[in-house]
């Protein structure tokens, strides 16, 4: 094997490991950073100060052959710049090191005293006032949703909540999850969901929805046991990896549970068998120009009472009612258009999207309660 072929070859099995070592690397940094906050600089300027120490010991110990103790003291002695004598007499390889040992032990010094000073003054309290705000906000919000859960799927739902412009909380405990929270801008909380210390100051019992969707079946059945013996009124989607979970969840309170690999499979299936209704699914929830919305019928709107063309809701909102969920469960697609709009019904409408405030009005009540 020629000189070009050796080089060749070393560089591909030692590029993707140095590649892959330092992306590790700055995984492990972005993770520590984020886990001490603003300590961080000390906690860094503690690490400097170490590495200095232990070049300290190496100089005495390995260089000079000294023992442990006046190793430990003559390093001690250096860095603090006392100004005693050697305990020992030193060579001239070690006397050049010791002064770069000086000149980084001051380093480390005024790094470590700078830290200090921006931790006390600026860290520390921009880290409690952070989370007192994050909590004052979150203790002033009604009927919002709780995410449990920043992986793939939670990060999907957060982001579909912020394009919709609803409040929402979420939940998570990995530290590089929580980074990518606070890059993205999401209001959160750090911890463990299943705690009911967590889970009450998110606010369940005063929000809307909450989603389980962490990755264990366990953890969501006991996220949904304690939300729902707190809020007996909200409404809990789950998630579930394995399908003898799904009786579990809906036991424990939960008013849907999916599945998100069946959801995937049958989705990617019906893309080959059926892409045009596919395509007018995608266009209808994700669109810009049209959607799909449902809107309930409060008691006191004037819509009770009516039936779809009295009603008057396609000359007057331009939107098509394509299904009507009665109160008692049953759902009716493509309704009759003498079909009569009763107190609880969920009419199911499509059409532009700046159209729907009219109807969610007239589905109002008298009093303006949506």
């Amino acid at each position: 094997m020629n000189t070009c072929s050796l080089r060749s070859s070393f560089l591909r099995r030692f590029l993707p490991g140095c590649s892959a070592g330092l992306r590790g690397f700055t995984g492990l940094y972005q993770t520590v950073k984020f886990r001490f906050g603003s300590f961080f600089p000390l906690v860094l300027g503690a690490g400097f100060l170490l590495g200095v120490f232990i070049y300290g010991l190496f100089i005495f110990m390995v260089v000079e052959g000294w023992n442990l103790l006046d190793s430990f003291y003559q390093v001690v002695m250096t860095l603090s710049t006392v100004g005693y004598m050697e305990l020992h007499p030193l060579s001239d390889r070690a006397r050049l090191m010791v002064s770069f040992l000086i000149l980084m032990g001051v380093g480390s010094f005024a790094y470590l005293v700078g830290a200090f000073t921006q931790v006390v003054v600026e860290g520390r309290l921009h880290d409690l006032w952070g989370k007192r705000k994050v909590q004052k906000i979150i203790d002033s919000m009604d009927d919002h949703y709780i995410i449990c859960g920043y992986g793939r799927i939670g990060a999907v739902i957060a982001a579909e909540f912020r394009r919709e412009d609803l409040p929402v909380v979420v939940l998570e405990k990995d530290p590089d999850l929580l980074f990518e929270l606070e890059r993205e801008g999401h209001l959160f909380l750090a911890g463990d969901a299943t705690t009911d210390e967590l889970l009450l100051a998110a606010g369940v019992e005063r929000a809307k929805g909450l989603f389980a969707c962490v990755s264990q079946d366990a953890e969501n059945v006991y996220i949904t046991l304690s939300s729902r013996q707190f809020n007996p009124r909200l409404t809990i989607i789950a998630r579930a990896d394995r399908p003898e979970s799904v009786a579990k969840l809906e036991r424990a309170g939960a008013n849907r549970v999916l599945t998100p690999h069946q959801i995937g499979g049958k989705r990617i299936a019906q893309v080959m068998l059926r892409p045009t209704v596919t395509d007018f699914m995608e266009l209808a929830t994700q669109g810009h120009n049209l959607q799909m919305e449902e809107i309930l019928i409060r008691p006191g709107s004037e819509l009770v009472g009516t039936t779809l063309i009295t009603s008057g809701i396609r000359p007057r909102f331009n939107l098509m009612i394509i299904g009507i969920e009665k109160a008692s469960g049953k759902m009716t697609f493509n309704p009759h258009p003498e079909t009569v709009i009763e107190a609880g019904d969920t009419l199911v409408a499509v059409g532009p999207p700046e159209n729907f405030p009219g109807l969610q009005a007239a589905g109002r009540d008298a009093g303006g309660e949506a």
